[in-house]
């Protein structure tokens, strides 16, 4: 072989490695989506810093050998559709959603690729999957908590605001998920000696005008119920209740350390990380329609003695050396 040939065969080969190495590394790399249904602003960004680094204990590094796409849809439907169409199309092999919003956008954007979900109320009642032992279909995951949590609500209501005789409860009437919290707390409500009625989440508003109305007649509190309105609403109505001086009880605490006076709900943390795990059990080779859907473990009950004191209250020995969280 000439010297001229055998150097430009060299070059060439040399040159080939690295576009066959990188095409092998472009191959290798796996595609995360993350839609998240709330807006960047919320204590969500730790559950999905929580997510990212599970997913980094299990062997998946964002930029080595995955690539996490994250979108945020603050609460808006069209923007969470949007962004689904978005990650659907990168491709991702696996999308986590977290809440009911992302996951309603999800499924209306794809029913091939694998969902893994979090944070979500009634994925039964609402049609997304057939069953919690087996989802069937595309999509699986974890739900926030069973409809018998909204009982407890009542209960805390009561226990740290005895005065309490009537209750709003703030739902979003449009949600399967609304209704059914509603009709638990509605039927545990006449057994301890409160009446409770509806106050549907719409616009700010509505909201505002709507609570303004049921705080003119004495003894009242409230109730905020899990949908993506809750959390858009968020600020507003834990400063109607602090305005109108309800007692107010939440199902998550970033509500109680934003000023709300008592939540007791799921380990938010915990859903991020079995979400994290289920991706990387899809990553592996298995099925979304092969793993069940969970239900939380572990509920915490925070209270705010700030806001407690602001009330007038005076907080149980009880419910004190209950809280697994107080902030003050």
């Amino acid at each position: 072989m000439r010297r001229r040939d055998f150097i430009k065969g060299f070059v060439g080969s040399a040159g080939a490695w690295p576009f066959a190495a990188w095409a092998q590394q472009r191959e290798q790399m796996r595609g995360i989506g993350v839609l998240m249904a709330a807006a960047v602003q919320t204590d969500q960004q730790a559950g999905l810093a929580m997510f990212k680094e599970i997913l980094h204990q299990l062997g998946w590094i964002d930029g080595r050998n995955v690539r996490v796409e994250v979108r945020w849809a603050g609460g808006d439907p069209v923007a969470a559709r949007k962004d689904a169409e978005e990650l659907v199309a990168l491709p991702a092999d696996v999308i986590m959603a977290n809440g009911q919003l992302g996951l309603e956008a999800l499924l209306r954007a794809t029913r091939s690729v694998p969902i893994v979900f979090n944070n979500a109320v009634d994925p039964v009642g609402s049609g997304f999957i057939d069953s919690l032992a087996r989802p069937g279909g595309n999509a699986t995951g974890f739900v926030l908590f069973e409809y018998s949590l909204a009982g407890k609500w009542v209960e805390l209501l009561k226990q740290i605001a005895p005065t309490v005789t009537r209750v709003a409860v703030l739902r979003d009437a449009i949600l399967p998920a609304g209704t059914g919290q509603f009709a638990v707390i509605q039927s545990v409500a006449p057994s301890i000696g409160v009446d409770v009625s509806a106050i549907n989440l719409r616009d700010a508003a509505q909201i505002e005008q709507d609570v303004t109305r049921f705080a003119n007649t004495p003894n009242g509190g409230l109730i905020l119920t899990a949908s993506p309105l809750a959390v858009v609403h968020q600020n507003l109505v834990v400063a109607l209740a602090a305005r109108h001086k309800l007692p107010a009880v939440y199902y998550r605490r970033y509500f109680v350390t934003s000023g709300g006076l008592i939540s007791y709900g799921p380990d938010v943390d915990e859903q991020f990380r079995g979400a994290a795990r289920y991706v990387d059990r899809i990553l592996k080779g298995e099925k979304p329609a092969d793993l069940p859907v969970q239900a939380p473990t572990k509920y915490e009950l925070v209270i705010n003695l700030k806001t407690a004191k602001a009330l007038g209250l005076s907080v149980p020995q009880a419910l004190l050396s209950r809280a697994d969280d107080l902030i003050e």
